[in-house]
């Protein structure tokens, strides 16, 4: 059973010390029993001779699976582990009966126990490469490859779900660590890749049977053709031949599962997205060697099937089922288009290769006019999710500056030339040259291979054109898809990735369909803008990237338009108005709670756009004093709905963010203070009302009230590091709203466990740095904080010391730190009282009675930071290192103590090595915190936890005790 009271450290030198002295003798047993059941026929129809065989086999597992270098790694990274075999195991890994003996287990045993045999050839797959010379590495590789080689030859056990999975997982563990340079030179190489090639068409092909497993097969196909421009061998790789093969299979099988789905009834694969993308981004780049044959089969996929579409379409009598069958197919082959267009920066292409996609996505494009012209009685959800993959990954490759540094132009001839019409026209791409006829103005159009196609059937000449496409698709999209959530969201991602480049947003204001959104961005547009009870409030949420993306477009030409903005904000305004309204005559409530949530979001998004000091201004002045009142009623009247209250506490939190100095006011406003002070309120009315709702369950308390505290603590935050109020103000003029957001951050932090703070991550990544910032510039009212309570905000700094997330423990640091030179700065400053500093000594005296009274609250801290140095994975050094220095010159005492607890605890050769370290550790120190004086005691530090950690490793020692016992 594991003690979970030991320091990380400590466990692992007991695993180390395992690893060392027991585990090899534990595997060679093992194999040595495996060795004696195939030796003897065994009757595994015995339940207990069964059982013992899959121990011995789970005993070896658990041996290979050991964690030998403590790297803690992510066990779901499984195609990236690498088995760090010690080298005092070579000599096992070498002999070939080793592997012999598994390969041969696997052939012998029934399915239950061949796939742990299975799993533990996974895991000898992926030794360390460093174990072995170059000739043992090949000689190695050669042993795994025959048995590949056997088991493909004789494949009934890869009938069980369980050792196929197994089977696939070593395969692309092959590919992991051993390089294509490498396998070719195997003298089994030619007929194993065939046998290879082969087993994963007819995987493909059973898309059904055992779908997680075709994940690995494809790992090992997409990193093989990846190698290929590097391998150096002369030996041929035969991916040229294959890798068509595996992409006709892969695009083949797909399309005839569609018909299996549909008339079955079955899953669809396309539903479950996560998986279809990531088989996707694995195929691209198999999908681009000898691209010819790829592109040939989608093309002829796509026109036959897309005239099974338009003849289905203009059907008198539409069967559902083939229409359905039709749909699911073109949807596959959208994705399967967009796929092989992205594949272009994974692999390297050719212009013909660029002819090719033009090829595609012309038809791609064709197909999105013919959809859009049926809307909305023709629409299916599937293919506008495909198409908006489509256009994601076209506009990655071929859009803005990713076109420029990929491909190369051509030159057309003008179509005017023969015709005698002179070219006046000036488009970007096109270059005038003198004509054959006198006084006759010609040109020559410049463009990408890519449009080439493009131009001649669809008009398409650059990425002007397309981006008129894309934006006519995304109005056309939020215009008819309003209650497709999926459809929506999908489509706004896309235009929040158009509208990031400050370069395409040059050409996007540019678009109709760009203007026309900026002026009409209303729910008569675009329906999902609206508030009707049809819509889920979680629908609401993609508001927010709606208008984040709209005001990026408007603040292209924005500058200081007062009007253009105004008229921008004007729906905004007619729904602010009606509300105002609705709550001054008392009904429909709930239409004024959807309506206040949809304009939060869209306020939000507004907000987060905005990252200039004239442009926030504007809405700045639109919202004050007006309309913020308005969500502060909100908060009040409906405290216990958090689906109301988060939108509208997360649009105060982005309000208070000074993001690149935007709410750096002009010296004679007093905006920020007014700021602060509408920030105030809501968070004090919504502490106070979160309270009264009581105890609540496991499962309600984070999102009834934890949420809406870390929201409210991260808008204070903001607000405390923002440098846009002086605080003192509020004071010097007996305004109340400082010290009220402050006493409500204290109830609020009281009505927490020390639990519930580390527990849940948001919470804790928001009150952290705000007490960082409390302490930092407000130490006054650190320390008039009653006992109790600065004693709970201490506890959880020490608590939070050893947090695994480095943001949480950084800034526990950063706080003790502040709270420690304080103090420190007040007991040197005690001697010089004058009337002067009168308030600060009363502040520090106050700290220093508590401390007084409580010394082992200080105590405590600098056990753990001390046993953090000398025990643990230290992440954040340069942070322990700060609060350490303060807490050794306020406890001496305590320090010497720590420091001979270690050291007595060593045998007697260690501890005058260890007590060298703590000398070396002070040496140069001085007696104050100068910024000078802590650098020297960091450098200091780094080579003290250097030292002791080879001091402590050597052998013969005892189990050192840690600093917190």
């Amino acid at each position: 059973m594991v003690d979970y009271s030991r320091p990380s450290a400590k466990h692992r030198k007991i695993a180390t010390s395992f690893r060392d002295t027991s585990l090899k003798d534990i595997l060679v047993l093992a194999c040595s029993l495996l060795k004696e059941i195939l030796a003897k026929p065994l009757n595994l129809q015995d339940q207990d001779q069964q059982n013992l065989v899959m121990q011995v086999l789970k005993l070896v597992l658990n041996c290979l699976n050991f964690d030998f270098i403590g790297s803690s790694a992510d066990e779901s990274a499984d195609d990236l582990c690498t088995v760090q075999i010690p080298t005092t195991w070579r000599a096992i890994f070498l002999e070939p009966e080793t592997l012999d003996l598994f390969f041969n287990l696997y052939h012998s045993l029934p399915p239950l126990l061949s796939q742990l045999a299975l799993s533990c050839l996974v895991q000898f797959a992926s030794t360390r490469r460093s174990l072995f010379s170059s000739p043992e590495r090949a000689k190695y590789l050669g042993n795994l490859i025959k048995g590949v080689k056997r088991i493909l030859e004789n494949p009934q056990g890869l009938s069980d779900p369980g050792n196929y999975h197994e089977f696939c997982r070593f395969l692309a563990r092959l590919k992991t660590n051993y390089q294509l340079g490498e396998l070719v030179m195997v003298k089994e190489y030619p007929e194993v890749i065939r046998l290879i090639a082969n087993f994963t068409i007819t995987s493909l092909q059973h898309w059904e049977f055992a779908p997680n497993s075709v994940h690995y097969l494809l790992t090992l196909w997409q990193r093989m053709v990846a190698s290929v421009p590097f391998v150096k061998s002369t030996e041929p790789h035969l991916l040229d031949t294959y890798a068509p093969e595996i992409t006709k299979a892969f695009i083949t099988s797909r399309l005839e599962s569609v018909a299996v789905v549909v008339r079955d009834n079955l899953d669809d694969p396309l539903d479950d997205t996560t998986t279809v993308f990531q088989q996707l981004e694995q195929l691209c780049t198999v999908s681009r060697c000898e691209y010819e044959k790829t592109c040939t089969l989608l093309v002829q996929l796509f026109d036959q099937n897309a005239q099974n579409y338009q003849k289905l379409l203009h059907s008198a009598s539409r069967v559902t089922v083939d229409m359905a069958i039709q749909e699911g197919r073109l949807a596959w082959l959208v994705y399967l288009v967009g796929t092989v267009v992205g594949g272009r920066l994974t692999y390297t292409s050719t212009d013909e290769h660029d002819a090719m996609d033009g090829e595609l996505s012309c038809r791609v494009f064709q197909l999105i006019s013919l959809m859009d012209t049926g809307l909305p009685q023709c629409s299916n959800e599937k293919i506008e999710l495909a198409i908006l993959w489509f256009l994601d990954q076209f506009r990655k490759t071929y859009v803005g500056d990713q076109l420029q540094r990929t491909s190369k132009p051509v030159s057309l001839p003008c179509p005017g030339k023969n015709t005698g019409v002179d070219c006046h026209v000036l488009l970007q791409g096109i270059f005038p040259t003198q004509g054959s006829n006198p006084g006759l103005l010609h040109c020559r159009l410049i463009l990408y291979q890519v449009y080439a196609r493009m131009s001649e059937v669809l008009g398409i000449t650059d990425d002007n054109h397309v981006l008129e496409t894309f934006m006519t698709k995304i109005v056309t999209n939020l215009k008819y898809w309003g209650r497709c959530e999926p459809v929506i969201s999908r489509t706004l991602q896309f235009l929040n990735d158009l509208s990031v480049g400050y370069i395409l947003l040059k050409k996007l204001v540019k678009i109709d369909a760009v203007k026309f959104m900026l002026k009409n961005h209303t729910s008569e547009h675009f329906p999902f803008l609206g508030i009707s009870g049809s819509y889920s409030l979680s629908d609401f949420r993609c508001r927010t990237a709606f208008y984040t993306a709209l005001t990026r477009l408007l603040m292209v030409d924005l500058g200081e338009d007062e009007d253009e903005f105004e008229n921008f904000m004007l729906p905004l305004t007619v729904s602010f108005e009606t509300v105002l309204q609705i709550f001054n005559n008392n009904f429909k409530q709930e239409d004024v709670k959807r309506m206040l949530i949809g304009l939060a979001r869209d306020l939000r998004g507004i907000a987060f756009a905005l990252n200039t000091k004239t442009s926030y201004t504007m809405l700045f002045d639109w919202m004050y004093p007006t309309y913020l009142p308005i969500l502060q009623r909100a908060i009040e009247q409906w405290y216990g709905e958090p689906a109301c209250t988060t939108p509208i506490l997360k649009l105060m939190a982005e309000l208070m963010q000074n993001r690149s100095q935007r709410l750096n006011f002009d010296v004679s406003s007093p905006n920020g203070i007014l700021l602060f002070r509408e920030a105030s309120k809501m968070i004090c009315t919504y502490g106070t009302q979160i309270l009264s709702l009581g105890s609540l369950s496991k499962d309600q308390i984070y999102p009834m009230k934890l949420k809406g505290i870390s929201i409210c603590y991260s808008a204070l935050k903001s607000a405390l590091c923002g440098n846009y109020v002086s605080f003192g103000v509020f004071k010097l003029y007996g305004d109340n709203h400082f010290d009220n957001v402050l006493q409500a951050f204290v109830k609020m932090l009281l009505s927490v466990s020390h639990s519930d703070l580390l527990q849940y991550r948001k919470l804790s990544q928001s009150y952290y740095p705000l007490l960082e910032c409390l302490t930092q510039d407000h130490m006054s009212f650190i320390t008039s904080l009653d006992p109790p309570v600065l004693l709970y905000v201490l506890t959880s700094i020490s608590e939070g010391l050893t947090a695994l997330d480095t943001v949480v423990s950084s800034s526990c640091c950063t706080s003790l730190d502040y709270i420690v030179t304080y103090l420190f700065k007040h007991i040197a400053k005690e001697g010089k009282k004058s009337l002067r500093c009168r308030e600060a000594t009363q502040a520090g005296q106050r700290l220093l009675h508590f401390m007084q009274q409580n010394p082992e609250v200080l105590q405590q801290m600098m056990s753990v930071l001390m046993n953090t140095i000398v025990f643990e994975d230290c992440r954040n050094q340069w942070s322990v290192s700060r609060p350490l220095l303060g807490l050794i010159l306020l406890n001496e005492k305590y320090f010497g103590e720590l420091r001979a607890g270690l050291i007595n605890s060593q045998p007697l050769p260690k501890q005058e090595v260890l007590a060298q370290c703590f000398r070396n550790l002070m040496e140069g120190v001085e007696q104050n915190l100068s910024v000078k004086n802590r650098d020297r005691f960091t450098q200091n530090l780094s080579v003290f936890r250097r030292d002791m950690a080879e001091a402590l490793r050597s052998d013969g020692s005892t189990e050192p005790l840690d600093m917190m016992s």
